[in-house]
């Protein structure tokens, strides 16, 4: 793993705090970008079984001549997979499209049925039989996240959800505190939202940056990881570029003052779930 970038570890797991995410991009786009990112600089990956791309990731990786070793490499078991044999073969499926064995395996969204005890024993059991290296969560709302890690043996090492500046997540950074976890953000720039936002734009300025690496920065401050995806080259490199400035304090209580009540961009939590109400 790259010695330069800052991770945030959880039980002896060192997530690189900036990953590039590889969700609507089509097989062709994910192998090239892949390969593209990590010889940027980008040393964690993000995909899914649901993405329908892990093959073309691990293509790029192959590609791209950087290590297997310095790599950190997410997937995500999707809900349909989630009954005990269903998910252990999933996974194994993952890492056969792969070529590799994930670092981090993660629950895709929260579903009640079946329960949790089924599913986090099978996840630890996915673990167990050396299938990823780690495992967590993606999606869940705090009440969820303490009750799997209160059934899970291994530690849920991180729960990738949506963050940006106008959706607060100050309650679920608090229960992953609380839990020794950590928290991902998938639409760290809320879809482009940030680069017209005049706020972020007034703290870019006064940085020489865009408003894009202004966000990545404020999340990575926060010790949230940030995996922000594109399909342009000059994209990935410019968000890769936040390592020779830090945010003041106001300026990142001005960032977080942007929050507001319909701020989520994706909703499809199952409706027997709430989101947690900052």
């Amino acid at each position: 793993m790259s010695q330069t970038q800052p991770a945030v570890a959880v039980d002896d797991v060192a997530i690189p705090l900036l990953g590039f995410g590889t969700w609507q991009l089509e097989p062709v786009d994910a192998r090239r970008m892949v390969a593209e990112a990590l010889r940027i600089g980008y040393r964690h990956i993000d995909t899914a079984r649901i993405y329908n791309n892990e093959e073309a990731v691990g293509q790029g990786i192959r590609d791209s001549g950087i290590d297997r070793d310095a790599i950190f490499v997410t997937t995500k078991i999707w809900v349909e997979d989630f009954a005990a044999g269903d998910l252990q073969r999933a996974a194994a499926a993952s890492v056969e499209r792969l070529g590799l064995t994930p670092d981090l395996l993660l629950l895709h969204w929260p579903k009640p049925t079946p329960d949790f005890i089924e599913t986090l024993g099978a996840l630890n059991d996915a673990k167990a039989r050396g299938l990823t290296r780690s495992i967590g969560l993606s999606n869940f709302p705090s009440a969820q996240f303490r009750e799997a890690q209160s059934v899970s043996d291994a530690w849920l090492v991180t729960n990738q959800v949506e963050y940006h500046p106008y959706l607060s997540q100050k309650t679920l950074q608090a229960t992953a505190a609380d839990l020794g976890s950590s928290i991902t953000a998938w639409s760290p720039l809320a879809q482009g939202q940030v680069a017209e936002d005049p706020v972020i734009a007034d703290i870019a300025r006064a940085h020489g940056k865009t408003p894009g690496q202004v966000t990545l920065r404020w999340l990575i401050q926060q010790d949230v990881v940030a995996i922000p995806r594109t399909s342009k080259a000059s994209r990935a490199r410019e968000n890769f570029d936040i390592f020779d400035f830090v945010l003041s304090d106001e300026e990142m209580l001005r960032l977080h003052a942007l929050a507001r009540p319909d701020g989520r961009l994706g909703d499809w939590l199952d409706k027997a779930f709430v989101w947690d109400q900052d």
